[in-house]
């Protein structure tokens, strides 16, 4: 399987701008720029590639529990998966990814807590973007509730 996007980038890093399209058109025209990566903490003024890499990296891990607990015979009712990847100054000078950090709440009747726990660290390791991620350290806050 593969699957595609699309940027547009116009001018330079700092003035510049861009525009993301998916291939499954669930983003189109979605605006890139450097004050949306750099300057804008509230995130309103467009997406970054952390921001798509965080996204990836939640519905990865999402789905990989959900199959897993499903497998089990224990599928969840809800699973809020969230994912906070930080980019950092790199020595030497540009920048780096260097964390993706997932918090999960799950409800999952009829399971203890202790094999959840084992079940999400577990999917952590195994989700295929977690993989893609190797070289950067991956944490789970994981609450069952």
């Amino acid at each position: 399987m593969k699957r595609h996007a699309d940027v547009t980038w116009k001018g330079s890093l700092v003035e510049g701008s861009g525009s993301l399209d998916t291939q499954s058109g669930a983003l189109k025209g979605l605006p890139l720029g450097f004050k949306a990566r750099f300057q804008d903490e509230s995130g309103t003024s467009g997406t970054n590639p952390e921001e798509l890499i965080a996204g990836a990296h939640a519905g990865c891990f999402a789905m990989q529990l959900s199959h897993m607990l499903a497998e089990s015979g224990s599928p969840a009712d809800k699973l809020d998966v969230r994912a906070d990847v930080t980019l950092q100054p790199a020595q030497g000078g540009g920048f780096e990814i260097v964390k993706s950090a997932l918090t999960l709440v799950g409800n999952v009747p009829g399971l203890a807590e202790d094999k959840f726990l084992d079940m999400a660290n577990k999917a952590k390791a195994s989700c295929p973007v977690s993989k893609a991620l190797g070289a950067i350290e991956i944490t789970l806050d994981a609450k069952y509730g």
